[in-house]
């Protein structure tokens, strides 16, 4: 459904993402993990088309999207909930909501809504209160649910565990496994929990100072002692 072929990405003279490789199937989970700097989020904001490519290629269905917009990359199917949520403070969960169906027109809006809403009660108990005045939990739970309000066949999510408490941190990777399972949604996921990440991941990518340098199942690189060693604190 997605596949990177050799892609180089610059900033000005800095090169962030050096001849990555990889593959998404359709309706597959698939985890990128790595240290701070290593170009995860780079990767993510490349695909949107903010940085484009330097060279290399990002196919989406069959279609080079390389010189695409980023609303139009939207259009055909790619939403992201990025880093750091984003979302508009000053507007209630509600109008965040409709701001994410604004891709369909709205067409679909209470029906997709009620989805948001099961699969992520609280926002409905806080649907007329101010983003800004959520919790960091909360909020991310808004992040996602207004990119799946664009009715999207694939979901870009950016360090969905960062700065949130341990419970929500289980809610919000229970939230994505049922959106990959009900729905058949194709996600990929970025994230420095690496290992609430690999556990749900069908394929997984360990990416390195912009280089990918290991991959494999979420099960195998779980199991993989320089995984452990790395990103899963000596394997405790």
């Amino acid at each position: 459904m997605l596949r990177l072929e050799s892609v180089h990405t610059h900033y000005g003279n800095i090169e962030a993402l050096k001849g990555v490789s990889i593959d998404v199937a359709q309706g597959e989970i698939v985890t990128i993990i790595g240290a701070n700097g290593a170009g995860k989020s780079t990767l993510l904001m490349t695909i949107c088309g903010n940085p484009r490519p330097s060279s290399g290629r990002v196919v989406y269905d069959g279609r080079e999207i390389n010189g695409l917009a980023t609303y139009d990359i939207v259009n055909l199917g790619i939403s992201q909930a990025p880093e750091g949520r984003r979302i508009f403070p000053r507007m209630t969960v509600h109008e965040n909501l409709q701001m994410g169906a604004v891709p369909n027109n709205g067409r679909w809006f209470e029906e997709d809504v009620d989805k948001v809403f099961t699969l992520f009660p609280r926002l409905k108990e806080r649907i007329h209160q101010r983003g800004g005045t959520l919790s960091g939990g909360e909020q991310q739970m808004l992040c996602i649910g207004r990119a799946l309000m664009a009715r999207p066949r694939m979901l870009l999510l950016d360090e969905p565990s960062l700065g949130i408490a341990p419970i929500l941190v289980r809610q919000i990777f229970q939230a994505i496994v049922e959106i990959n399972r009900s729905e058949g949604l194709t996600i990929l996921l970025v994230e420095q929990n690496a290992y609430q990440a690999l556990k749900i991941a069908h394929h997984a990518y360990v990416l390195s100072t912009g280089r990918l340098v290991m991959s494999g199942t979420g099960r195998e690189l779980l199991a993989n002692p320089e995984v452990r060693s790395a990103y899963l604190e000596g394997g405790h």
